[in-house]
């Protein structure tokens, strides 16, 4: 499976071991990423860092659904399949429509989404393929729906942030812990 093989959670900086422990606790397993990155430790840091600094920010006006849709389809657009089976299921949590995430992750333009979404994810595919064609013409209809440039920013950059995530997870060989498939799908095991 993975190129590289997953360090030994108890052979890992204590700082790392604890966060992966509290996910474990909380998720009831040990998402991949968190073992594979984990190899390198400044690393890790860094990555998780940035990504709690994008992903769980209060400040915007981005729903913590939304976050999760530009990471969905801008992944599939990335053929990364770690991180649309992962970030596919915390969007069918946070949203609670199962389909709508498997709508974004093959065709975000056929999904059941609101106009809102679309022009936000229109914005993020740009930025996901295209970036150097961003040009003031692309900001106005993410104004018109709403989008401040703060928000904007936030969309730009966790396309960007997942674009680098995508890649180290394709060629590490990264592949989706099982749970993934059926979270979000199914009433939760109480």
């Amino acid at each position: 499976m993975n190129r590289y093989p997953a360090p030994e959670i108890n052979n890992l900086p204590e700082d790392i071991r604890i966060r992966i422990l509290e996910i474990q606790e909380k998720a009831g397993f040990v998402p991949q990423v968190f073992l594979t990155l984990a190899r390198r430790p400044a690393e890790w840091r860094a990555f998780f860092t940035y990504h709690d600094a994008l992903m769980l920010k209060d400040d915007s006006n981005l729903s913590k659904g939304d976050r999760e849709m530009i990471v969905t389809a801008t992944s599939a657009a990335n053929n990364c399949l770690y991180c649309v089976i992962a970030h596919g299921a915390i969007l069918r949590i946070y949203d609670k429509k199962p389909l709508v995430a498997d709508q974004v992750a093959i065709n975000y333009l056929k999904a059941d989404i609101t106009p809102r979404q679309k022009v936000m994810l229109d914005f993020a595919m740009k930025v996901c393929l295209h970036s150097d064609q961003v040009n003031e013409n692309d900001f106005a209809p993410l104004h018109a729906h709403g989008f401040n440039d703060e928000d904007i920013w936030d969309i730009a950059s966790i396309t960007a942030f997942f674009g680098m995530s995508n890649r180290i997870a394709s060629f590490s060989n990264m592949m989706p812990n099982t749970e993934f498939y059926l979270m979000g799908r199914l009433p939760k095991q109480k």
